[in-house]
């Protein structure tokens, strides 16, 4: 029997691993400038968490959410986003009495039952930011400037900001019923998904990306010319702020984000290096949902990202991100004895910070240079009977050949001076 890896689950290889802990270590840069603090949530939590968050009509939680019994009979489910967890944290530790403003980032896999496609798996790795505490507009404009400046620092310099307003619970409603009486007039002519959503959720009918429901609706009323006093200001605020940091965006009325927890502010960033798939990251704000939860009234913003698709991005546009571990010292020994000195040493140069690797394999002294020279080492010495009797050998550069003397009792300086 051969296993292999689950449909839409991807292993990330050593050769992979250096690209994730450049994003990863960008990430945590990035956040730490903007003083966010990271927190770590589970895999899994109840079911009723997401569907309440989320929104029970959602295809999230209608047609995608892995959901399990356990032994005790309870439902839970593995995560599909993260702000849920980060809300039921914030909630459940009392975060809010600590600090008025609760500023949290995560990084971390979330799990969707959907199609496999590019940049877009069952177990996919998003990283995501909440600032939760203040209903002001710096915190929305600084999401956004959070999530481009990771992709700043990635060298991904052309991507697009587009921001919209989807109004808060004053304006929403009446909208929603103007907008249902519009789709009706084309409801026979839409795809099937928008059919559904037309009633469920029909704000997501303008973010279809079937070309014949976007003809349709091409001249649907759009909510951000319907919005009340207070979602105007806001925005009209979030804008000012966006321009006086000099920050290039587009105003999207067809944007509504796919979650139903959104209020007033709305962003996604998109590039064209994905095709028709283009989002990156998208976020808004949520002033209702720490209350939904069972907290108190609480505003939040926040935004995901997911880390696939960044990770594609910096691989057609052929950015650097090679960092394979690579050893500066590689010991090669000609003998039992000094193939045992070699491992003590290792250890000894190891314990010290400095990245040392040894043969294990017996291989002659060629076969350990061709390794040297594969797994990309620095520098090498060669250990035999002379060298051990001595105290002392040559220390190659890989790179441009040289050689030059060397202790063997103070290889350690050599390479922390």
């Amino acid at each position: 029997m051969k296993f292999k890896s689950i449909k839409g689950t991807k292993d990330i290889l050593p050769f992979e691993v250096g690209a994730w802990q450049l994003v990863e270590r960008t990430i945590h840069d990035v956040m730490r400038t903007f003083n966010y603090k990271e927190i770590r949530t589970p895999a899994f939590e109840e079911t009723s968490l997401f569907a309440r968050s989320i929104g029970e009509l959602t295809d999230i939680v209608s047609k995608e959410m892995y959901t399990f019994k356990d032994r005790s009979d309870d439902s839970l489910t593995l995560r599909p986003e993260g702000t849920a967890s980060v809300l039921r944290a914030y909630i459940q530790h009392a975060l809010g009495e600590q600090s008025p403003l609760t500023k949290v980032y995560y990084i971390g896999p979330m799990f969707r039952q959907e199609r496999p496609q590019a940049g877009r798996l069952r177990q996919f790795h998003q990283f995501g930011a909440e600032a939760i505490g203040s209903p002001s507009p710096q915190l929305d404009v600084e999401m956004m400037l959070m999530a481009l400046e990771v992709y700043t620092n990635l060298g991904i310099e052309s991507s697009t900001l587009k921001i919209n307003s989807v109004g808060c619970q004053k304006c929403r409603p009446a909208y929603k019923e103007l907008l249902i009486r519009e789709l009706r007039k084309v409801y026979e002519k839409l795809s099937p998904e928008s059919q559904a959503r037309v009633l469920q959720n029909p704000l997501r009918v303008l973010d279809s990306k079937d070309e014949n429901d976007q003809k349709l609706t091409h001249n649907a009323p759009l909510i951000k010319d319907h919005l009340c006093s207070d979602c105007t200001e806001h925005f009209a605020e979030a804008r000012a702020l966006l321009d006086a940091t000099n920050t290039r965006y587009q105003v999207d009325g067809r944007l509504v984000r796919g979650l139903d927890y959104y209020t007033k502010t709305a962003f996604e960033i998109a590039s064209s290096a994905l095709g028709s798939q283009d989002a990156l990251a998208g976020g808004g704000r949520y002033d209702l949902l720490v209350e939904e939860l069972g907290g108190k009234p609480t505003p939040g913003v926040g935004f995901a990202a997911g880390m696939e698709r960044l990770l594609m991005v910096l691989a057609k546009r052929e950015l650097s991100t090679d960092l394979e571990v690579q050893p500066v010292l590689f010991i090669a020994a000609l003998n039992e004895q000094s193939r045992r000195w070699a491992f003590v040493k290792a250890c000894e140069l190891r314990s010290k910070g400095i990245s040392v690797e040894v043969d294990c394999l017996g291989r002659s002294l060629k076969a350990q240079m061709r390794e040297a020279n594969r797994q990309h080492a620095r520098f090498v010495v060669v250990i035999g009977e002379n060298e051990l009797a001595s105290g002392s050998t040559n220390l190659k550069n890989m790179q441009t050949g040289q050689e030059s003397p060397v202790k063997l009792d103070s290889l350690d300086s050599v390479f922390r001076a």
